[in-house]
């Protein structure tokens, strides 16, 4: 079966998968996202997550693609991301930097593969907070309620982070040399699990929203501060 994997940017070498059983349905959360507010984003974010990903050192961007992807290998995979058909979510700080992102990419034809792609990443700063595995739960429920039957997450074997996260999801994990690869097996969408999305899709936005208010008063500050300086500096050298 040939790979699919538009999360990641077409690699020097194509992939081959191994057959893998599917794991027993399971349940995503969504409770951890409304702690950490998670954005879904669109076209207009394209730049962000080039400099998010292009950011990345050489080790983690092979962690993340599966090799080393060079700075036009990054731009050619974020200038094809298709968001009219697959589904990015960003995390960001208070100064409305990305500092995390999952691409939720799906088949052409989702109705006859019933699948989607994962991947993720998390800058280096901003590790150690259970970012990775709340995009996951945040892409899983996002799945469930547009069908799809089965998560699919490719990483390399010795990503661990990856791996620990799919694994406590209920995830198989077939492993083939240096590659590994797991399936999710996701239950059917429900009233809660819509209910879920909408709360975390909310909280996302608000999260933003009071963000970016912030960060326009502190400019508007700064600018004022500056133009108190010059009028105070002006006012010294006339001495008056």
């Amino acid at each position: 079966m040939e790979t699919f994997d538009p999360s990641r940017p077409a690699a020097p070498a194509p992939a081959v998968s191994p057959t893998v059983a599917p794991a027993r349905p399971a349940k995503p959360r969504a409770v951890a996202s409304t702690i950490v507010p998670i954005r879904g984003i669109g076209v207009r974010y394209r730049a962000r997550i080039a400099r998010h990903l292009l950011d990345l050192d050489e080790h983690d961007r092979y962690l993340r693609f599966g090799y080393a992807a060079s700075d036009e290998q990054i731009r050619q995979y974020v200038d094809g991301l298709d968001f009219e058909r697959d589904q990015v979510f960003g995390i960001f700080n208070r100064k409305l930097a990305m500092i995390a992102m999952a691409h939720l990419a799906y088949p052409s034809d989702l109705t006859q593969a019933g699948f989607a792609e994962f991947g993720v990443s998390v800058a280096k700063h901003a590790r150690g907070r259970g970012y990775g595995k709340l995009l996951f739960e945040r892409a899983a429920i996002h799945a469930v309620n547009h069908g799809v039957d089965t998560l699919y997450i490719h990483a390399l074997s010795e990503n661990t982070a990856m791996l620990k996260i799919v694994r406590n999801a209920g995830a198989v994990v077939e492993r083939s040399g240096s590659e590994s690869e797991a399936h999710l097996r996701l239950p059917a969408a429900t009233f809660k699990s819509r209910i879920d999305q909408l709360v975390a899709d909310q909280v996302g936005q608000v999260d933003y929203w009071i963000k970016s208010e912030a960060a326009t008063l502190r400019n508007m500050l700064g600018t004022m501060q500056e133009v108190r300086d010059g009028v105070r500096e002006g006012r010294h050298k006339s001495g008056s």
